[in-house]
């Protein structure tokens, strides 16, 4: 695969166009500024070098019509060749399609899968999909869940319906359902976790989420489904959408969630503590399409690792 050098030695002044309306200023930035690292393109912005309109803006900036975005001066090793998804691997995305339609996808996402690229993974969901199919080259993601999460991901396929539903989200109008499953025997009186989230880099290219009075307001209902020997299924309903909100907020109420790796510590059942892989879950996802539709329902069957576990506790 051959590879080339990019060099901007100047400023840059993007005007944004229709297909890029509602697309988030980080991931607009990682499309343009092909091999500039992930970890680049953030300090970029927390510098104030990316500017919207003149204006310091933060990754999660929502691009309009007619967006002035100004690009400083840059370096960037690429390669000519995309990286591509194998025939097994794309045949895999198309038949982990749970809805699809003029506006959207709602995809099954795997275990163990990033939903974007960056500077230590290749290739991540998005841009696999935007290969299955030549009509899907727009793709963009509506919202994230974490690597290790299955489940319900949302995929626009426009900027107008990419908008509507970065709207909903923002009011709130999304619902989503979670499946975990955690150490311990959670209490049925525990509904409501209402703590405070702040991200705390720890490295160059990792951050974990910790509960501080100082960060944003962060709130997930919970709700038990089964209790096991020293585990329990709950359902997580996150009212706020923080990163890693419902793993911190788990860990935060003394139950965090088996296979946890970065917030679970301790584990009082052994055979729990070795198990590898993330038990979380997107179990269903509901929100509503343009012009007042029927609410859209979607549900993702429970993936292998998790059930299995499931159905061994159960015994």
């Amino acid at each position: 695969m051959k590879s080339n050098t990019s060099v901007s030695d100047s400023v840059q002044l993007v005007r944004v166009e229709k297909s890029h309306i509602g697309q988030r200023l980080d991931n607009f930035l990682i499309r343009h500024l092909k091999g500039v690292p992930r970890t680049r393109v953030y300090r970029l912005i927390r510098r104030g070098e990316v500017r919207v309109n003149k204006k310091r803006c933060k990754p999660d900036r929502k691009l309009d019509m007619g967006d002035e975005v100004r690009i400083p001066p840059y370096t960037s090793n690429y390669s000519e060749q995309t990286a591509k998804p194998s025939p097994a691997l794309q045949e895999f995305l198309l038949n982990s399609i749970l809805l699809e339609n003029d506006e959207l996808l709602v995809i099954n996402k795997p275990a163990g899968m990033a939903v974007h690229g960056g500077s230590s993974v290749a290739m991540g969901l998005i841009e696999a999909l935007r290969q299955c199919k030549p009509e899907w080259g727009e793709l963009e993601l509506a919202h994230r869940i974490d690597r290790g999460t299955t489940g319900c991901l949302v995929i626009s396929k426009n900027s107008i319906f990419l908008k509507h539903i970065q709207n909903q989200f923002k009011v709130k109008n999304v619902k989503k359902h979670y499946l975990a499953l955690v150490h311990g025997k959670w209490p049925e009186s525990l509904n409501v976790v209402d703590a405070p989230l702040e991200k705390d880099p720890v490295g160059e290219n990792e951050r974990i989420v910790r509960v501080l009075e100082s960060g944003k307001s962060s709130l997930t209902r919970f709700a038990v489904k089964q209790h096991f020997e020293g585990a329990s299924l709950i359902e997580a309903m996150p009212v706020t959408g923080r990163t890693h909100q419902i793993r911190v907020h788990c860990q935060h109420s003394g139950h965090g969630i088996v296979g946890d790796d970065k917030y679970t510590f301790k584990a009082k059942n052994s055979a729990l503590a070795k198990v590898k892989g993330l038990c979380l879950h997107a179990w269903k996802i509901e929100f509503e399409l343009l012009e007042g539709a029927a609410p859209i329902r979607v549900e993702a069957p429970i993936p292998n690792h998790l059930g299995s576990l499931i159905q061994i506790l159960g015994k």
